[in-house]
């Protein structure tokens, strides 16, 4: 591959990425004005890691996890986002992501398509400490959305405690700190009528 014909593939793959900007989520933007986007998202995680990486339970790299955030859900461009509560969305979303991820990451050279597909497999399998960091933010930021709107997407699709409290439990892989925090969020969010107890 020459290096015009590598640039080429880089920039196509930073074109497609740009569909990111058009994924919309189930969270609200806190001036409830709407949800945000997948790119919206994956910005505000990798802030949340630049913040809070000192509540990790093990040692990481935040730079490794920035940019297991940054790709973690660029195979909603093909896969769509699927609603954390979305039970029957859930069942083929492994597959939608899968056949996803090896076509986006392969509009890269050969390099670098390999190492952003071994950061998505990573975030996908929470084994690493970084990976259980990211895995925790990314059940952080919108649980955390959710108790500052009031409720109001829990409360639309009919969520409950327990729904939420399964959903968000990977938190405490990465961070007792941050799940002991979410629990009382979630306790209060109850206490308040804003979710299902």
């Amino acid at each position: 591959m020459t290096n015009l014909q590598r640039l080429h593939s880089q920039v196509s793959f930073l074109s497609e990425i740009d569909k990111l900007k058009t994924i919309q989520r189930q969270t609200l933007l806190l001036d409830k004005s709407r949800c945000e986007n997948d790119a919206e998202h994956s910005w505000h995680l990798a802030m949340m890691v630049m913040v809070l990486a000192e509540y990790s339970d093990r040692p990481i790299d935040p730079l490794k996890v920035m940019k297991l955030v940054l790709v973690h859900d660029i195979v909603e461009i093909d896969a769509g986002d699927t609603y954390a509560y979305d039970e029957l969305g859930h069942q083929d979303k492994a597959a939608r992501e899968q056949a996803a991820a090896d076509r986006i990451f392969n509009l890269l050279p050969g390099d670098q398509a390999e190492e952003l597909r071994a950061l998505w497999d990573e975030f996908e399998e929470r084994k690493t400490a970084e990976s259980q960091f990211a895995n925790t933010v990314d059940r952080v930021q919108p649980l955390l959305h959710n108790c500052l709107t009031g409720g109001l997407q829990w409360q639309k699709h009919g969520v409950t405690r327990d729904q939420v409290v399964q959903r968000c439990a990977p938190i405490g892989e990465g961070s007792e700190a941050l799940w002991e925090f979410m629990l009382e969020k979630i306790d209060e969010a109850v206490a308040r009528g804003q979710l299902k107890p």
